[in-house]
This record gives structure tokens, C-alpha cells and sequence, in this order.
């Protein structure tokens, strides 16, 4: 098996994970608040990065740890965003919404790096928003208030993906390192916002132990090493579709294990918003002219 397949099979178990993983939030809160969850989930998935590469570690500079406090910062609002809208709208529009940060990169990048954006991206943007109107707006044409939350999740982590293209382009920067030591400050963050807000305790069920446990293991800690690991030897055009496919995940597993069925006007908005992801991500071969 070629290492690009290989490599497309790591990132499709990846997104697998993050696509249940709204599921697995929706568990967690029956006994856990927003801000406990998330410290719990960051802090055990920073220790389990810590000790995998450990030997990777060592000697991390100032300008490395300044970037990865920033980040871990961001990393608290998507995160926060993600938990509270699956509080307030259902898992499968968690799932879609939060999937837009495919198509809100691109913008940002236009509007702060003042980079063109390519054609195909306003027709991304249309069917993503007709899609978005479709899935969340009720019949007096407001959006869940989870919804918001999904949607300022994606916008968080699109800022996020700029400071990381940012940061790892300065040759200071370890980007292992990076990617551990943000873990570690949106753990702390949260659970400084947690012990002031909430009252933070340790879960209480086998049940929510088990969720609580594949969040910070399999869908967190792992997730994010895999992901760096597999991205050395696959196209940005593969990553880009095979993550496109976590709201379709999040879908079905909202459909077989919370029963969660969608409206029929839902489904269809569901499916341009795909669309769109796909629209974006997917790259057409030029066809060669023949002189």
C-alpha cells in the first residue's frame, strides 16, 4: 500500500473520530459543563502528546510557546463554540455548520492577506449560505441560537488556521511543538474559566467516562498527531476532501445512535452545504490544449 493511501486512510479515521465527536460532546454534558469538558478534554490529550513525543520536547524556544499560547486561546472559543451549539441546536447541524471554516478561510485570507480568492469560491459561498438558511432558520427565519455558536466556532478556527500558517513559517517555530503546546494552553484556559464559573468535578458515569475519554484520546490528543504525521505524505487537495466528510459523519451518527431526524427542507439545506465544502475543496484538472 502506497504511503499517500496510508495516509488518506489515517486522515479519513481522523475525521470519522471528529465526526462522532459532537455525539460524544452531547453525552459528556449530561454531567459535565462547557468549559469542564473542554479543560478535561485538552489537558488529558496534551498528556498523552507530551509522553508520545516526549524526545520532540525539549528545548522549545520563547517564540514557539508565544504562538502556541495564542493559539490555545483560539483553540478555547472554537471549542466553546462547538460545546455550547450542540447544547442549543441538534448534532447534525453542529456538524455542518462547523464544517464551514472550509469555506471561511479563503474569505479571511482576502479580507486580512488581501489574497484573490478563486472563482469557484463565491459559488461555494452561495450554495454554503443557501444551504446554512436552509438548515438553521426556523419558520419565523431565525437560526437556533446553537447555530450562532456553530458558526462562530468555524470562524474561530478559520483565524486559527491563519495563525498557524503564520507561525509555522517563521524558522523558529518547532511545528511539533506547536501543535502539543496548544493543546496544553487551551487546556489551562479553560479550566481557569471553569473554576470561576463552574464547578469543575471529574465525570461521574462509566457512560460519560467512556465519551469524556475517546474525546480527549482518540478525537483530540491522537487526532491532532495523526493529522500531522499523515499530512506529510498526502496532497492538500486529498486533506481537504476527506475533511469536507466529517459533517456527513457527525449526520449519521446522529441518525443511528441519538434517532436525530432532520426535516425534509433540513436534508436538502444539509446537502448544498455539502456541496459547497466539496465545491471548494475539490480541484478540476485543467484540460491540456492541444498546439
Amino acid at each position: 500500500m502506497r504511503k499517500q493511501t496510508k495516509a488518506d486512510i489515517m486522515l479519513l479515521v481522523v475525521v470519522l473520530f471528529w465526526g462522532i465527536s459532537y455525539l460524544l460532546i452531547d453525552v459528556s454534558l449530561t454531567e459535565l459543563e462547557t468549559f469542564n469538558l473542554n479543560a478535561f478534554r485538552f489537558l488529558m490529550a496534551f498528556f498523552i502528546a507530551a509522553i508520545a513525543g516526549a524526545a520532540h520536547l525539549k528545548n522549545v524556544n520563547t517564540l514557539t510557546l508565544r504562538y502556541a499560547a495564542l493559539l490555545g486561546f483560539v483553540l478555547m472559543l472554537v471549542y466553546m463554540g462547538a460545546t455550547y451549539g450542540v447544547m442549543y441546536t441538534s448534532l447534525s447541524n453542529a456538524g455542518f455548520l462547523c464544517a464551514l471554516t472550509v469555506v471561511l478561510t479563503p474569505i479571511l485570507c482576502f479580507i486580512i492577506k488581501k489574497e484573490k480568492p478563486q472563482k469557484k469560491l463565491a459559488v461555494s459561498v452561495l450554495l454554503s449560505f443557501v444551504g446554512i438558511a436552509l438548515l438553521s432558520l426556523n419558520s419565523q427565519f431565525r437560526p437556533a441560537l446553537g447555530d450562532i455558536f456553530c458558526f462562530g466556532c468555524a470562524l474561530a478556527y478559520s483565524f486559527h488556521l491563519l495563525i498557524i500558517e503564520k507561525a509555522v513559517r517563521c524558522e523558529k517555530v518547532d511545528a511539533f511543538q506547536l501543535g502539543v503546546f496548544q493543546l496544553g494552553f487551551a487546556g489551562f484556559y479553560q479550566l481557569i474559566v471553569s473554576f470561576l464559573i463552574e464547578t469543575p468535578h471529574l465525570p461521574q458515569s462509566p457512560k460519560v467516562w467512556a465519551a469524556a475519554l475517546v474525546l480527549a484520546v482518540f478525537c483530540t490528543g491522537l487526532a491532532f498527531i495523526v493529522q500531522t504525521l499523515a499530512q506529510q505524505y498526502t496532497s492538500a487537495t486529498h486533506v481537504g476532501v476527506i475533511f469536507s466528510l466529517e459533517p456527513v459523519f457527525a449526520a449519521v451518527a446522529a441518525f443511528f445512535f441519538a434517532g436525530e431526524v432532520l426535516s425534509p427542507r433540513a436534508y436538502v439545506g444539509a446537502a448544498m452545504l455539502l456541496m459547497g465544502l466539496f465545491v471548494m475543496e475539490v480541484r478540476i484538472p485543467k484540460k491540456h490544449q492541444i498546439h
